[in-house]
């Protein structure tokens, strides 16, 4: 797949205020600080579609795009972010809760996780979480370019070693690089091949 246009559509608080679309949607969601924002620009090839920020947190509403006028990419608030009020982040996980159950066109829901770490506890029970209400989903490693590739190799094969111990089959993944573009082919061809079968 070739991304020609890429334009922001709506910010919404709630998953009700979403766009009223029949295009199939990707929300993008992971652990404050995983690299979202550069991981979406790097994929659309547009530098600053989303706004990327050395601070976590940045993200605070369901943020739609639409892609090539035939699908919508969501960049989702990060979780596991601490350093904001109890009540905040309250309103970010029942947002986000609303927006992957309700929202009838999401096809999947891609989860980043930063490749330069083992398994931590927080993605893997976010994990978990979804396979048990069979939200369907992928993983997409990031930052893959700032280590070796056999450090990368071990910490991924770390995690879904984890998942295979209660997981029959282990999720779709990909290992990427916002950096380089590794992954990025990998990528659009799945949403290509999902939205034909959408």
């Amino acid at each position: 797949m070739i991304i020609k246009t890429s334009s922001f559509v709506k910010s919404s608080a709630r998953w009700q205020d979403c766009p009223e679309s029949d295009y199939p949607e990707y929300a993008f969601i992971g652990r404050s600080n995983v690299g979202k924002s550069s991981f979406i620009n790097m994929l659309t090839g547009r530098k600053f579609l989303a706004k990327t920020s050395s601070k976590p947190g940045k993200t605070q509403l369901i943020n739609h795009f639409l892609i090539n006028n035939a699908w919508h990419l969501v960049d989702l608030p990060g979780y596991g972010y601490t350093r904001t009020s109890k009540s905040l982040r309250i309103q970010w996980d029942k947002m986000i809760i609303d927006y992957i159950h309700y929202r009838k066109n999401l096809c999947y829901l891609c989860v980043l996780i930063d490749a330069r770490l083992a398994p931590q506890k927080i993605d893997l029970a976010f994990i978990q979480t979804l396979g048990e209400q069979n939200i369907p989903f992928i993983l997409i490693f990031t930052k893959s370019d700032k280590q070796s590739n056999i450090k990368t190799m071990k910490n991924v094969d770390s995690l879904l070693n984890t998942l295979s111990q209660q997981w029959e089959e282990p999720p779709f993944h990909f290992i990427t690089s916002s950096l380089t573009g590794k992954g990025k082919e990998d990528v659009l061809a799945f949403i290509d091949k999902t939205n034909k079968e959408f």
